[in-house]
This record gives structure tokens, C-alpha cells and sequence, in this order.
């Protein structure tokens, strides 16, 4: 369920995935990878709409600003719906592999 408040910030998370998604496609994984990968972003979307709605102080930021806040090089974070610790490793993985590319982009590969 989603309430008409989150579409926007959802459509920029969107937005904001995308190139991370090409990059991955262009690294040439396997599909059962990029599945993997899509996958747990879409679980941090969900968390990041959570969080705006914990803090409605955050919808005022950029939504880009808020998807990096959230990331570190350690991962993502905690699952909120109780995923396995395979699940959250999985997520962490993705979520360091967000980040690099993340912090790659915003300093022009430095």
C-alpha cells in the first residue's frame, strides 16, 4: 500500500537506481545477480519511504541526498520487515555496491 505522498519521492528513488542499474548490466552479471540486485533496492526504497514517514522533516530534502544518507560503506540499512540474515546480507551487499557507485559518480571517479 502506498499513500499518494510517497509517489513522488518513489519516482525519484526510480530515477536515482537507474544508472546503478545500468552499471550493473554493462559489468555483465548473471540474471539470477541483477534479480538479486533489483530487488534489494526495492526493498530500500520501502525502507526510505518508512523513514519518510518516521521523520516527515526528511520529505524536504532531495530525495538523492536521502537514498545516500541511508547507505554507508558497511551497507544499508536494517531490513525492517524481518528478513533472514541471508536476506540482510544480501541487501548490504547491494547496498555497498550502491554506495561506491554513488560516491564514485558524485566525485567524477576521484
Amino acid at each position: 500500500m502506498y499513500e499518494e505522498r510517497d509517489l513522488s519521492h518513489g519516482q525519484q528513488m526510480v530515477e536515482c537506481f537507474k544508472p546503478f542499474l545500468r552499471h550493473l548490466l554493462s559489468s555483465g552479471p548473471s540474471r539470477k545477480t541483477l534479480r538479486s540486485h533489483r530487488d534489494n533496492l526495492w526493498i530500500l526504497g520501502g525502507e526510505i519511504i518508512s523513514k519518510l514517514h518516521e521523520d516527515p522533516r526528511l520529505r524536504k530534502r532531495p530525495t538523492d541526498q536521502i537514498v545516500l544518507a541511508v547507505l554507508d560503506d558497511q551497507g544499508g540499512p536494517l531490513i525492517s520487515h524481518g528478513g533472514s540474515e541471508d536476506q540482510q546480507r544480501s541487501f548490504d551487499s547491494t547496498c555497498r555496491k550502491f554506495f561506491r557507485f554513488l560516491k564514485e559518480r558524485n566525485t567524477g571517479g576521484q
